[in-house]
């Protein structure tokens, strides 16, 4: 599965550069949109429904911060799951504000190249560690339906 991405930046320098970092360190990543605010990544982030978004604090009209709640009121119930959000922001002081809208990750600008590759590598994990849920949500009803049928807990033993 190939994850995909949202970028929210309004400096398109800025933006243009974190596009151009994320191909460099993690190349399966398809970048699905750049908005420029938080509205356009509302509405963006509902429609395309990626796995990651990566998202400025202060943009235009709905900062980032914003747009995280009203997605996260918004986020379809039979949709993908949630998207991870990366907050990119020059303003250290957001940062428990952005963990308590259950923010993956953390990064200050401008951004560090290294600082940045230990977030892909995080958020690879996390999205590997997403994709087994399924199986195992499955693996649990097959064996619930086995308990609740009257399977045996144990083999019988031999003979």
């Amino acid at each position: 599965m190939q994850a995909t991405a949202l970028i929210a930046e309004d400096e398109a320098l800025l933006a243009a550069d974190l596009r151009a970092e994320l191909a460099r360190l993690w190349p399966g990543l398809r970048i699905v949109a750049t908005v420029g605010d938080g509205a356009a990544a509302l509405a963006q982030a509902l429609e395309l429904q990626p796995d990651l978004l990566f998202l400025d604090i202060r943009m235009p009209g709905m900062s980032g911060l914003e747009a995280a709640q009203a997605l996260a009121e918004d986020w379809p119930a039979d949709g993908k799951p949630f998207p991870l959000l990366v907050f990119v922001t020059a303003f250290d002081n957001y940062a428990l504000h952005a963990f308590e809208q259950a923010a993956a990750d953390y990064i200050l600008k401008p951004v560090q190249p290294e600082r940045l590759a230990k977030a892909c590598v995080r958020l690879q994990a996390a999205l590997a560690q997403r994709a087994q849920a399924p199986a195992l949500d499955a693996t649990l009803a097959r064996l619930r339906a086995l308990l609740g049928a009257g399977a045996p807990l144990r083999p019988a033993p031999a003979a």
